[in-house]
């Protein structure tokens, strides 16, 4: 029988080497262990050069960049995205890579019917790379890529959009092409938007924003206006609801904004803001019980000299013995020089002092402006009380009105959400003063002698206060007017400061102004708040109100 064959493994020490025998066949182990280590080594090698090339490999029609860092969200009080950092992509072109300028620029001119080509063309016929689109759509994108043109280049970037455009650009701001803040929220908290991942909540509301910045716009095609604004403020909290200046800008254009016409009037412009201060007056004189709503004023000139300067009243026809309340209802000048001296000189300035209306505010973004020094005076006291000679910014002005209104406590205007509000801590004024002034403004709206009866919308309570005041350009008076309104609603539970300012507006005598009572006036050739401020203050309200009593 014949054995069959066994295999055996016989490992051996031969110098450096093993080798395998099986039956009579001996195959070296080294042979084996050669033509792996060769394969291994090939491996590798190609192995680590295509490693090599996917490090170096990039679409043929991509350049990399960059990415700055990230920037947190910014919200309004209901979530909604205000400014949001996303990936974006940027289409150039490189001129040295084009083939076919004119057939390029046929394709192009079908992609971007609106782009000016023959800028775009003076562009091709250079030699350095030039961006043809920033923020390319993906429609637009995809268009260009199915053209297999090496010349055009695209690059991924952070980017930060606005989704409203121009609705919050006084209050959002601006940020460079480094994605550092410039101006607004975006600079006053850049270093929270950097660090932070979680979005940074504002006070405003973005749906009454809208509906008072298209009021502004109206009040534009009706009195031809240079310019316009407004600010809602919860009277107990500060937060500011709504802040429009116009003109305005569109925030995706990024660019950087220095031109005088797009300052924010309603914390960087400083103004005269004309009888509005008359309130003011009357307040302090409450403040320190120097007369009563019923206080009788007797013998009241029609004009006054004080250092040569003249001192009239606006209207001839007002009469001669008016009441402390009356003199603010029907915007008596002469009235309101009366009651500051009583007031005095000294007691005068602390009131307004505590109220804040003579030093720069503090507020959340850095373009808030300084009231321009006043140097007190007899004289300074008389134009002062009712408006004239003295600045202020208009959130300096709203703040001072609800302070007087809320029952004398002392409050932060701030744009950032906090989850803890701090609702009414420090009382700087007595509540009186509260108590008396609210009447007489409400007073000013519902009558047919107060100056604001445009504003008198049912149903709302409003109360409130005009001033109209000759805008000052380079020193000097000027007949161009700065018309404003300041109301408060309801005045039975004050919750809300409205101011509206309106920049040289312009008497509109084809305009139908109809009265709350129903009665029309066609025209008007007075250019005054009561004819002008007043009526958009009163649509706006009519506006936001329900939203406002929903919501808030």
């Amino acid at each position: 029988m014949e054995k069959k064959n066994k295999t055996n493994l016989i490992l051996e020490d031969y110098e450096t080497h093993f080798y395998y025998q099986k039956s009579n066949l001996n195959i070296s182990f080294n042979r084996i262990a050669f033509i792996f280590f060769i394969f291994l080594t090939i491996s590798i090698i190609f192995s680590s050069k295509a490693l090599y090339l996917g490090s170096l490999k990039k679409k043929e029609n991509k350049i990399e960049v960059t990415k700055p860092d990230y920037r947190a969200s910014l919200i309004d009080r209901d979530g909604n995205i205000l400014a949001k950092t996303v990936i974006t992509t940027n289409v150039g072109i490189n001129p040295n890579l084009v083939i076919n300028k004119d057939k390029l620029l046929i394709n192009l001119k079908l992609i971007f019917p609106n782009k000016d080509f023959k800028k775009i063309k003076e562009k091709l016929n250079g030699k350095k790379f030039f961006y043809l689109q920033k923020q390319i759509s993906w429609d637009r994108f995809e268009e260009l890529t199915l053209l297999g043109d090496k010349s055009i280049i695209s690059e991924e970037k952070i980017s930060r959009i606005y989704p409203h455009r121009s609705l919050f650009s006084h209050i959002i701001g601006q940020i460079d092409d480094d994605n550092n803040g410039i101006s607004g929220i975006e600079k006053f908290y850049d270093y929270e938007l950097r660090k932070n991942n979680k979005p940074i909540q504002l006070t405003v509301d973005t749906y009454i924003q809208y509906l008072i910045r298209e009021e502004l716009i109206k009040s534009k095609e009706i009195f031809h206006n240079l310019g316009s604004a407004a600010l809602l403020m919860d009277i107990n909290t500060g937060e500011v609801i709504s802040l429009v200046s116009l003109p305005d800008f569109d925030l995706n254009k990024r660019e950087t904004i220095e031109d005088l016409n797009y300052t924010n009037k309603v914390t960087k412009g400083v103004y005269e803001l004309g009888s509005v201060f008359k309130t003011l007056t009357l307040a302090a004189a409450f403040e320190n019980n120097i007369v009563e709503p019923d206080t009788n004023f007797e013998k009241l000139e029609k004009k006054i000299f004080c250092a040569g300067n003249l001192i009239s009243e606006y209207d001839n026809k007002l009469p001669t013995n008016l009441t402390a309340d009356q003199i603010l209802i029907r915007s008596s000048n002469i009235g309101s020089v009366r009651i500051a001296q009583k007031v005095g000189l000294e007691k005068y300035k602390n009131f307004l002092n505590k109220l804040g209306i003579l030093s720069k505010i503090e507020f959340d973004i850095e373009e808030v402006g300084q009231p321009l020094n006043f140097r007190w005076g007899k004289c300074k006291l008389a134009t002062s009380s009712f408006g004239h000679g003295i600045t202020t910014t208009p959130l300096q002005l709203a703040k001072a009105y609800s302070i007087i209104s809320n029952g004398g406590y002392e409050i932060k205007p701030t744009l950032i959400k906090k989850e803890k509000k701090n609702i009414l801590i420090k009382k700087i004024l007595k509540t009186e003063v509260s108590q008396k002034i609210n009447p007489i403004l409400r007073k000013v709206v519902s009558t047919k002698e107060g100056t604001a009866n445009f504003a008198n919308i049912p149903g709302y309570e409003i109360a409130g206060k005009t001033g109209t005041a000759d805008k000052v350009k380079n020193g000097i008076y000027t007949k161009d007017k700065i018309n404003t309104f300041v109301s408060i609603f309801p005045f039975s539970n004050p919750k809300f400061v409205l101011l509206v300012l309106l920049d040289e507006p312009k008497p509109n005598k084809e305009y139908v102004y109809t009265l709350s009572s129903g009665q029309k006036y066609k025209g008007n050739w007075r250019n005054t708040a009561g004819w002008t401020t007043v009526l958009i203050a009163g649509q706006i309200i009519k506006n936001i109100g329900p939203i406002l009593a929903t919501k808030y």
